[in-house]
């Protein structure tokens, strides 16, 4: 039984041992208490900062990630809707070529990307826009790896990472560490700062800082095995 709380365990490093898990936490609160929560502050202002300035449409790239969202009991959200009815108007208007559909599923259910792609297919798109389905991650991080797969090659060009603003930190951070040439693509259109928006800001801006300050510190000591968990 792991000694790490289930929502941590759902972090960037939940395969690691617990003793690396509690190592990167421990770093990242000395670092949070040492600096008086300045950096934790940086953090936050840079995931609203993506929240806010984030364009709804891509400005080079001509493939578009679309990222699933949990599905509560079977069933997909406004937020879900959402960014698939932006990839839609996306490839309505031309600016994209192919447009890959993320998420898996919980036993017994249908996939994020299967849903998204029933969505898709009722709202419509151009015969020559390439749709792919990717259904066997898990989270965001599982999410990016399993579309470099499956683009091969074409993981290499600029791809568009299209999700609800709130998210856009945490994908452009961890697609940068994978390797992507990637731009945020919003699928609300415009920022709202209500509290529900502004609160998930701010844990996904704790996730960032947390993984961010563990592979530095993982550089730093030469930790490999850190190193290798987003990768």
């Amino acid at each position: 039984m792991s000694l790490i709380p289930r929502a941590l365990r759902r972090g960037p490093w939940r395969a690691l041992p617990d003793i690396d898990v509690a190592h990167t936490i421990g770093v990242a609160v000395f670092v949070a208490l040492a600096s008086g929560g300045f950096v934790c502050a940086g953090y936050f202002a840079w995931a609203l900062r993506c929240a806010v300035r984030a364009p709804t449409v891509p400005a080079r790239a001509r493939c578009v990630l679309v990222f699933g969202k949990r599905l509560v009991a079977g069933t997909v959200d406004a937020d879900f809707l959402g960014r698939v009815a932006r990839a839609q108007q996306i490839a309505c208007a031309r600016s994209c070529d192919r447009i890959v559909l993320l998420g898996g599923a919980r036993p017994g259910e249908r996939s994020e990307a299967a849903l998204a792609f029933a969505e898709l297919a009722r709202l419509g798109v151009p015969a020559a826009v390439e749709v792919l389905v990717e259904e066997q991650s898990t989270d965001t991080l599982e999410n990016l790896r399993n579309a470099r797969t499956l683009l091969g090659p074409r993981a290499h060009e600029p791809v568009a990472l299209l999700s609800s603003r709130y998210h856009l930190a945490r994908i452009a951070f961890l697609a940068r560490r994978l390797g992507f040439d990637g731009e945020v693509c919003a699928s609300d259109e415009r920022f709202s700062p209500t509290f529900a928006h502004l609160r998930r800001i701010a844990l996904e801006a704790a996730y960032v800082y947390w993984a961010d300050i563990g592979l530095r510190w993982a550089r730093l000591i030469g930790h490999r095995r850190l190193l290798a968990a987003i990768s």
